[in-house]
């Protein structure tokens, strides 16, 4: 199974794509169309003209993310500090193409890495910010955690089993003794009992842009939905090391159970990629390695 195939993918080319605009938007069917390498697992990427990009689901659990971005991430952008990709137009199944997809704006930059950042702490305080503004917008309406978003934004609790299965897959290759010890430290944190609020799901580099050095978009909102805030605080264990981690929290306004909940978030995604992109996705599996490490580092010495 190669990286373009992580699942039962349907086939997606550019001829693929020309016969959908062809059929369904003839205004933009003489725009250039090009793949876009992206280490996402859901949805195929295609850069139409200079300003549009087809993003088309490769797999049936990610569905149900085209009608959610269509209706609320034009209400969401407005309110946000960073630019996110709004969808332009809905194109409806044909020419073999199963499902409906959707033409976004196109963003520039690259996928914001550690590396490709000037100033690391800025880049927290950047993505605090943007996840602050997030949970302030009204969440009245939003999606509760389900399919459509991975299940991204649950109580802990629920991932126990699939998360102890993982840490116990990857014995042989991490500490699973901390790693379990780490787990149940999470799932002894208070839940979050107060009423649900926005979440992006999954802020890890590869979802992230930077242009000349700093952080300038978010995109990838397939797991966008209400519930715990914790599940977007587990990009402190995703990005950033200790030093640039104290950054991030002192802007982001958290308190101690949502940090430690966030740190059980990041242990639970980060096992859980491993384990099943470990072949498959060298990219993403590169970002969890590296948050098990970090939250790891963090139970180890208590913080």
């Amino acid at each position: 199974m190669s990286a373009d195939t992580m699942h039962d993918d349907v086939k997606i080319d550019a001829t693929l794509v020309g016969r959908l605009l062809a059929a369904q938007f003839p205004e933009w069917v003489d725009l250039p169309i090009e793949p876009v390498p992206s280490a996402g697992t859901d949805n195929a990427l295609y850069r139409l003209g200079d300003d549009m990009v087809v993003r088309l689901p490769r797999v049936g659990w990610a569905v149900g993310m085209v009608d959610k971005e269509y209706e609320w991430l034009p209400r969401l952008a407005p309110h946000l500090p960073l630019a996110i990709p709004v969808p332009i137009a809905k194109g409806t199944p044909g020419e073999g193409y199963p499902w409906h997809w959707t033409v976004c704006q196109w963003l520039d930059g690259e996928n914001a890495t550690i590396g490709r950042i000037v100033v690391p702490d800025q880049m927290a305080t950047d993505l605090a910010h943007f996840i602050a503004a997030l949970q302030g917008i009204d969440a009245s309406g939003g999606p509760a955690p389900g399919l459509h978003n991975v299940f991204r934004g649950v109580p802990l609790a629920t991932r126990d089993a699939n998360t102890r299965a993982a840490i116990a897959s990857l014995e042989a290759t991490i500490d699973s003794e901390t790693a379990l010890g780490a787990w149940e430290a999470a799932l002894r944190t208070p839940t979050w009992d107060a009423p649900p609020v926005w979440i992006h799901g999954d802020l890890h580099s590869g979802n992230l842009l930077a242009v000349e050095g700093r952080l300038s978009a978010v995109i990838d909102f397939g797991c966008l939905g209400v519930g715990d805030p914790a599940c977007d605080v587990m990009a402190a264990w995703l990005l950033f090391s200790a030093e640039t981690r104290s950054a991030f929290r002192a802007v982001l306004p958290v308190d101690d159970a949502t940090w430690a909940r966030g740190r059980g978030w990041a242990l639970s995604f980060g096992v859980g990629v491993v384990s099943y992109y470990k072949d498959t996705n060298p990219v993403l599996g590169g970002i969890a390695r590296r948050a098990i490490v970090e939250v790891l580092a963090d139970h180890r010495h208590g913080a």
